[in-house]
């Protein structure tokens, strides 16, 4: 016997699938008519604001209470500004200041752009506890180390994001930042003694009402020796939902990563996370189809029928799910006094503000190095990025400093580029010219340490800007720790620089 109609539809009503194009697909369209419960947008659906504005219109033309979400989380994991890197500096930065005041009205000034071009829930904040510095995957996108330090901006964030009617989503549960594997491509462990404190900011968000929690396809032994949290009943049910007292929407992380997907392919782990205790399957990356969606149907129909998942569970997904997309498509949703969805920004230079105050700057040169007054060289060591941050950001100091500085020039290095002899006959080239030199996770990437080092040695005078996690403070005549990578981190060290600010 077929599936029943309202079957199929609740199977679709929890399905948030990724689509290619700056416009919804035919079968984007007919599905959403027919109850999907909504999309996620990625850099490739994204041009600029209006066209992100006339595409939600499009969706919600076939489903008024679509749920639209999409991974901004401000530095460098930016969806809305990908083509000229974030206005807003990222957590860890924000972390640096450590202002929640400052914290929440960032949120909200983010929020009211999200909901001005149709955009429901955004995929953050993360709440992960980045306590080990040498994690690849979270780093920056982390308000830091300390778990009551992220916590309390864990629950700014949620609050400034909700004010503005976007639904917040705490990521990665039960805590990705002890990692030292990439889930996109493994499974990360997570130490048995760091668990109470990679906790912490997730009690601290389910109390400030988050509505959407993301599952991190990590391990977590205390509690599940076999099972990916994303696929465990035991993490899912009986941590986030029954001890922690949970009651919102429980979302997957990209289903498709191989850390879930590999062992039993994207619609198997799809039904397993249903069953486990999820309510929306998360799938983007570069499976974007309708086989992919029809597969993942399939699959979460044959655990119905073959009672891996019961029904009733299955019902309940759907029902939170849709609760969820009422709230956001409701005209004036918010959390909070003041503010609604739509409304009209009020601070739009709060990124600027928060980039300036999270700089570090250690000077060790007498007479002093900066202001530059005289156009410099800038080398700029590019590494490999994880799959969360779209490849196209542009990052780095030299195209602020050129703003301010006329005529300055630069190099990048990607690995395998910065060789000896490179760097050699670049040095010759410069000679009698300033030179500022821009790492990004130098620690984490000995490539980036060796051509630094390399370049100190005959230039001792150099500027050191470190745009990811710093290191050392002590290197160059001067040392400027930006704590990101978004656009505004750089322009705020190249305003330190060149001792002026951009107008």
């Amino acid at each position: 016997m077929p599936p029943s109609r309202d079957l199929l539809r609740m199977t679709d009503a929890v399905l948030l699938p990724g689509f290619a194009g700056h416009t919804p697909p035919e079968w984007l369209r007919r599905r959403l008519s027919d109850g999907l419960a909504g999309v996620v947008l990625f850099s490739r659906n994204i041009a600029d604001p209006e066209q992100v504005a006339r595409l939600t219109a499009a969706l919600r033309a076939e489903n008024p209470h679509v749920l639209v979400g999409t991974d901004e989380e401000t530095g460098e994991v930016t969806r809305l500004e990908v083509a000229t890197g974030s206005s807003r500096p990222g957590g860890y930065a924000l972390g640096v200041v450590d202002d929640p005041a400052l914290t929440e009205e960032l949120a909200r000034d983010l929020g009211l752009d999200l909901a001005a071009v149709g955009i429901g829930i955004d995929f953050a904040p993360s709440a992960d506890v980045n306590s080990n510095p040498r994690n690849p995957v979270i780093g920056l996108r982390a308000f830091g180390a300390d778990p009551e330090l992220v916590a309390r901006h864990t629950r700014a964030f949620i609050r400034g994001l909700q004010s503005a009617g976007v639904a917040a989503c705490a990521k990665h549960f039960p805590g990705h930042g002890d990692a030292s594997v990439d889930s996109h491509h493994g499974v990360p462990v997570v130490a048995d003694g760091g668990i109470e404190q990679a906790l912490r900011p997730f009690r601290a968000a389910i109390a400030e009402g988050v509505r959407a929690v993301m599952t991190g396809h990590l391990l977590v032994p205390s509690y599940d020796p076999h099972l990916p949290a994303t696929l465990s009943p035991k993490v899912l049910t009986g941590l986030l939902r029954e001890e922690l007292g949970f009651d919102g929407v429980i979302v997957t992380d990209g289903i498709e990563m191989t850390s879930v997907s590999g062992p039993y392919g994207i619609g198997g782990a799809a039904a397993r996370a249903i069953a486990a205790g999820a309510d929306a399957i998360c799938v983007g990356g570069e499976s974007y189809d309708e086989a992919t969606i029809d597969a993942m149907r399939d699959a979460i129909l044959a655990a119905v029928t073959e009672g891996l998942l019961p029904e009733e569970r299955l019902a309940d997904a759907a029902r939170r799910v849709r609760e969820l997309a009422l709230w956001t498509t409701s005209p004036g949703s918010t959390d909070g006094a003041g503010g609604t969805a739509g409304a009209t920004r009020a601070g739009g230079g709060i990124g600027l503000v928060a980039a300036r105050r999270a700089l570090r700057v250690t000077r060790r040169a007498s007479p002093p190095v900066l202001p530059l007054t005289d156009a410099p060289h800038v080398v700029e060591l590019a590494p490999e990025t994880h799959m969360a941050i779209d490849k196209a950001t542009p990052w780095g100091v030299a195209a602020p400093l050129a703003e301010l500085l006329p005529g300055t020039t630069a190099t990048r290095f990607a690995a395998g580029q910065a060789t000896g002899a490179a760097i050699e006959d670049l040095l010759a080239r410069i000679t009698g010219r300033g030179l500022v030199l821009v790492v990004r996770d130098a620690h984490r990437h000995p490539w980036q340490a060796e051509a630094l080092r390399h370049l100190l040695s005959a230039r001792p005078d150099a500027v050191v800007v470190e745009m990811g996690l710093p290191h050392r403070a002590d290197l160059g005549a001067v040392h400027i720790a930006t704590y990101g990578a978004a656009r505004v981190c750089g322009q705020a060290a190249a305003e330190v620089i060149a001792g002026t600010p951009i107008t």
